[in-house]
């Protein structure tokens, strides 16, 4: 099993065929090189000093294309902590989600549910932002991240620019970082006000494609894999088949393998085939689209 790293290895040995099954149903955390570089980036803005006009991160890309995953693996190594020498909780880094339509209050209650700040339905906005602000302050946050900012295209104009306001008013005034991330429609979203998008510093997760980068994903992802024997999942035949059923996002890449590995165990067969690729109970994007418009 030289093609497992060291702990999947002993824990192959180890484990039952079901505990090998649920196994294959946890999400995987893959540091390729696009993702190592955005976390790194993540970590530079964490110690910027604070000033009038903060520089910010845009991650985009399609859906289900890692940029969530990127995000939570940053936000899980700053998770809130108690300081027992000042008797105070701090939290570095809060994630929340844009509302589903650009709202001030739903996206004030979002950062106040994450911190487990009560608040009352009647109390005015201007209000609930002192106290988010307050709190972000006491909390010492150094960063805030808000997911999906492409919602923000479902409300009207006038609410779009309200809530790209709130974005731009919390910035100036916390003088912290914020990193905002979506698909290619959140692009339009920052570009839409000029004074944010010369703020907002825009990195892209492309789809990925048949070549050197791709290959050493899936050799990851296969030394990850509890199956005793090897899949050879960086096989040109291999890569091909991935790229054309994932449609080249890596959800649907760790989606196939998945089902793919479980069938393996449950098989016998302990290896990914192309027999077993085929035979898999999956429907590509693509073809999801189709059925969806036929």
């Amino acid at each position: 099993m030289k093609h497992l790293t060291k702990n999947t290895k002993e824990f192959v040995e180890s484990s039952t065929e079901s505990q090998r099954i649920s196994s294959c149903r946890y999400p995987k955390w893959i540091g390729y090189s696009q993702a190592t570089k955005i976390v790194n980036r993540m970590e530079e803005l964490m110690t910027y000093p604070k000033s009038t006009r903060m520089t910010n991160l845009l991650l985009v890309g399609e859906s289900n294309n890692g940029k969530t995953a990127i995000l939570n693996k940053f936000n899980q190594k700053y998770e809130a902590s108690f300081d027992s020498k000042t008797g105070s909780v701090i939290n570095p880094v809060i994630m929340v989600q844009a509302p589903p339509e650009p709202d001030e209050r739903r996206f004030y209650n979002a950062i106040l549910e994450h911190i487990f700040a009560p608040y009352k339905t009647s109390e005015k906005l201007d209000l609930r932002y002192l106290r988010v602000k307050k709190m972000l302050i006491e909390l010492q946050t150094k960063i805030l991240i808000i997911d999906e900012i492409h919602h923000v295209l479902a409300g009207t104009p006038t609410k779009q620019r309200k809530f790209l306001n709130v974005i731009k008013h919390l910035s100036n005034d916390l003088q912290i970082p914020i990193i905002c991330a979506g698909t290619m429609l959140a692009f339009n979203v920052i570009q839409s006000d000029q004074q944010l998008a010369n703020r907002f510093e825009p990195r892209v997760l492309p789809k990925w494609s048949n070549d050197l980068e791709f290959k050493r994903l899936l050799v990851s992802f296969e030394a990850l894999i509890p199956l005793r024997k090897e899949s050879m999942l960086a096989e040109n035949s291999m890569v091909i088949k991935l790229l054309a059923m994932s449609d080249g996002l890596i959800g649907e890449v760790a989606r196939i393998l998945e089902l793919c590995s479980i069938q393996a165990i449950k098989s016998g067969e302990e290896k990914i085939t192309k027999e077993i690729l085929l035979n898999i109970d999956y429907i590509s994007p693509q073809d999801r689209k189709k059925r969806y418009f036929a």
